[in-house]
């Protein structure tokens, strides 16, 4: 899993005045909106007992542990301990880490790490959330697989035909023409020629009244650290995925797509377009389910590649070199304790290099991240 990335924790109408827990890189955080309508972020651990912030309640601006009543501001900082006697002083160790924020495409996103602004890798672009032409659905489903696993399907083309069959991709001409990657350290992305399926059902109706084309054109890519695009040209418009992988831990993954089309664009085809999202996912979940080993081999000798996976390739060197430069969540960052839950994962928020004065003022220990690769 990696560190020192925006992630996208949540869809922006779900997070509100009441707090909500949020799970990603086997972190538990809280979200939470402060008077002005701005998203917080804190990491959903409280320093006193570990009781969960996410249980709490919202005062003003802060959030209120439900175990002793201890009130963090959103920029980590404990600034009411009710047990305490008027003249005494809060500890300067009472804080919990406090993540940036940004609410971008309809999503809360969170810097999980302890970069500088002006280091941190950027957002994804998705230009179609603000074209009138398109309308946007949201679906999310959890699967039991790595987030790597699940990452790397939606890039994979060449599983489309056997594991989607008819309803996305076609049976009977499988091969995929070579294709080019465009790339920057942050994204590659390939338009790929796949031979389409006979349109079925509603998206069909339209498309009966075209020829059939030879080949559709899909775009695939990836955007790190966990987001991919899938661009399907069909004969009656453009469908868009775009795929969030949040790691809830190494062996579970939350996909949160947001789905545009610019076909069908009146409210009464969403629950349509949600259904199609639904049954890609299903059909790939038992296959990413039951991959071995489950986690993404570190080699890339362990697995077998050709041309077809150049997109997989390409993302594998990157996370080589990420993990080569410190950027991979390892064990310095994991509390082990003992007890039921015997550990719990702590990254290290931007205030830790932000402020070296409070170096020691800090409970839960946690490494920082390397310089930027």
């Amino acid at each position: 899993m990696l560190k020192n990335f925006w992630y996208a924790l949540e869809f922006a109408e779900k997070v509100s005045r009441t707090p909500c827990r949020v799970t990603c890189l086997g972190q538990d955080f809280v979200l939470y909106r402060d008077r002005a309508g701005a998203a917080v972020c804190l990491s959903d651990l409280c320093v006193h007992r570990g009781g969960s912030l996410a249980m709490g309640t919202v005062v003003d601006d802060c959030i209120a542990c439900p175990y002793h009543g201890w009130q963090y501001d959103p920029a980590g900082a404990c600034v009411k301990i009710p047990a305490n006697a008027e003249q005494r002083s809060i500890p300067r160790k009472a804080r919990v880490d406090s993540y940036p924020t940004v609410e971008r495409y309809g999503m809360v996103w969170a810097f999980l790490g302890d970069l500088p602004e002006e280091e941190r890798p950027p957002i994804p672009v998705i230009p179609e959330h603000d074209d009138p032409n398109f309308r946007a659905v949201h679906f999310e489903m959890e699967v039991e697989a790595n987030y790597e696993r699940t990452f790397e399907n939606v890039v994979d083309a060449s599983h489309t035909p056997f594991v989607h069959g008819t309803s996305f991709g076609n049976p009977d001409k499988p091969e995929i023409p070579d294709f080019r990657i465009r790339s920057d350290e942050w994204s590659a992305e390939a338009d790929i020629l796949l031979s389409p399926p006979p349109p079925k059902g509603l998206w069909g109706l339209l498309a009966k009244r075209k020829p059939r084309p030879e080949h559709v054109t899909v775009t695939n890519g990836w955007y790190l650290p966990n987001v991919v695009k899938l661009h399907v040209r069909l004969p009656i418009g453009d469908m868009l995925l775009y795929d969030f992988n949040i790691p809830l831990s190494q062996e579970r993954t939350l996909i949160k797509i947001i789905g545009y089309r610019n076909f069908f664009t009146g409210g009464w085809a969403d629950e349509n377009a949600r259904k199609r999202i639904a049954k890609i996912l299903l059909q790939d979940q038992p296959v990413v389910e039951a991959q071995r080993p489950e986690l993404l081999p570190f080699d890339l000798a362990d697995e077998l590649h050709v041309r077809s996976d150049a997109l997989q390739v390409a993302y594998r060197r990157r996370r080589t070199q990420l993990i080569k430069a410190g950027w991979w969540v390892g064990g310095d960052d994991i509390i082990a304790t003992e007890g039921p839950r015997r550990n719990a994962t702590v990254i290290a928020s931007p205030s830790r290099r932000d402020h070296p004065e409070l170096a020691s003022a800090w409970v839960h220990k946690a490494r920082n991240g390397s310089a930027r690769p």
